[in-house]
């Protein structure tokens, strides 16, 4: 009788630990969904365009001489050009690609996309002289383009504005490590585990 009582309460407690551990296996794999969705919803919030926009001024002197006769005649064109360019620097984090293991805990950033610089210059012209010989033609106004436009990128490198955008970039990215450091999760990006903001500027190129 005893052993039929003690067979019973064996079966009762195998039975009531098997609802238990299926019960804990439920609520295991209700977290990582919810956890998941969570990730994800927060890198549909990050992924957006961060853009950081400046604004440059400069004023060159644009001069051309036409020669005719052994150069015995010239005839020179100038003029004084004035320049308000509007430059943008941004990231499409539209465009991130990244990867989910949720049985890990892990999200792996693929990929981040460079930085799109647009330069839009203002060209003014003051001061013009030219000749019937020698006018301004289509081609200096675009050889006058392509001079303003390399010196504005040799401005901008020299300038804090790829800096500001690469901060932005990555107090951006930030947000989404906050997220999965809260929920235990591991990131990384290039190969690396990413820790702290610092990580993140010394993983991301210009």
């Amino acid at each position: 009788m005893l052993r039929r009582i003690l067979i019973g309460l064996a079966v009762v407690g195998g039975i009531f630990l098997l609802f238990k551990y299926c019960d804990f296996k439920k609520n295991d794999d209700q977290d990582i969904t919810y956890n998941t969705n969570l990730i994800q919803q927060q890198i549909l919030n990050v992924g957006k365009l961060v853009v950081t926009e400046g604004h440059f001024s400069e004023v060159i002197t644009y001069k051309n001489q036409q020669k005719y006769l052994m150069d015995m005649l010239s005839f020179e064109k100038k003029a004084l050009v004035v320049v308000n360019a509007d430059v943008t620097v941004a990231y499409d984090l539209h465009l991130m690609k990244y990867e989910i293991d949720s049985i890990n805990k892990t999200i792996t950033i693929v990929n981040i996309p460079k930085a799109e610089i647009k330069i839009s210059p203002d060209i003014q012209f003051y001061d013009v002289e030219q000749s019937k010989l020698n006018p301004f033609t289509g081609d200096d106004y675009n050889k006058i383009n392509k001079s303003v436009k390399a010196n504005l990128a040799k401005k901008i490198e020299k300038s804090s504005l790829k800096t500001n955008a690469q901060n932005r970039l990555i107090s951006e990215l930030s947000k989404l490590l906050i997220t999965t450091s809260q929920l235990g999760w591991t990131l990384k990006y290039d190969g690396k585990v990413i820790e702290t903001e610092k990580d993140f500027g010394k993983q991301i190129k210009m």
